[in-house]
């Protein structure tokens, strides 16, 4: 290794510690909750702002749950599915263009002790595209953990980028109905709420829809993952 590479790996070792200690120390769901409400009420810029805060956020290895209920809960299902989906794309890049540069050898040695996404490794070079997309459709392993952990894998950018965005898609439909949902629930409970009954009705079997769709397309990636690569007969940490 390079005095320069071994001085970024540093670098990115220590930049890792740091935001391990911050993770502890620092009420990050709280302050990410307070950036939420912050965006609310800026006419198009709440959109944008929203979109903008999964770049920090993928790279400081923030729950991306947590923004993508709270999207929901601002915008509502579709304009919530955009904007997490535009950000959590771009924060997906960001990690991984930072693990594949300054980062790359302090991220090898973060999947070493990952069996499973070693054999998502060797799958990805015959199926990068398909493999990537998998992976994303079936939670095996976290979001955060994947946007660094495909950094030095042998998949391409442009399968990374596609199957990244399209992968994240029903879990971002979900989770921003989810957010949605918390927003009509909480309005109804202190009397705001215009709805009708039968709207409250079909939102809930709209609801139920996407959840079950959801675990359908999960399932069903999972059993293509496992077909593709055996990581269902791996054992170790996903």
């Amino acid at each position: 290794m390079t005095r320069s590479r071994t001085l970024q790996a540093l670098l990115f070792g220590a930049a890792v510690a740091a935001l391990l200690v911050a993770s502890f120390v620092l009420p990050l769901g709280d302050w990410i909750a307070a950036a939420i409400r912050w965006t609310e009420g800026r006419g198009v810029w709440t959109g944008v702002l929203l979109a903008v805060i999964w770049v920090p956020a993928a790279l400081l290895a923030v729950p991306g749950s947590l923004l993508t209920l709270g999207t929901g809960f601002v915008l509502g299902v579709g304009w919530g599915t955009v904007v997490v989906s535009i950000g959590s794309t771009a924060g997906a890049v960001a990690a991984f263009l930072a693990g594949r540069t300054v980062g790359r050898d302090r991220v090898r040695g973060m999947i070493e002790d990952r069996p499973r996404f070693r054999a998502v490794d060797r799958a990805v070079e015959e199926e990068g595209l398909r493999i990537v997309l998998l992976v994303r459709l079936s939670p095996i392993f976290p979001y955060n953990f994947q946007n660094y952990a495909w950094s030095v894998s042998g998949v391409g950018f442009g399968a990374y980028l596609l199957g990244s965005w399209v992968g994240m898609l029903p879990a971002t439909v979900l989770y921003a109905y989810l957010g949605s949902g918390a927003r009509t629930l909480a309005a109804v409970a202190a009397g705001e709420a215009g709805r009708s009954t039968g709207e409250l009705v079909l939102f809930g079997v709209g609801l139920a829809a996407t959840v079950a769709a959801t675990v359908l397309v999960t399932r069903a990636a999972r059993r293509a993952l496992e077909d593709r690569t055996g990581i269902g007969e791996v054992d170790g940490d996903a």
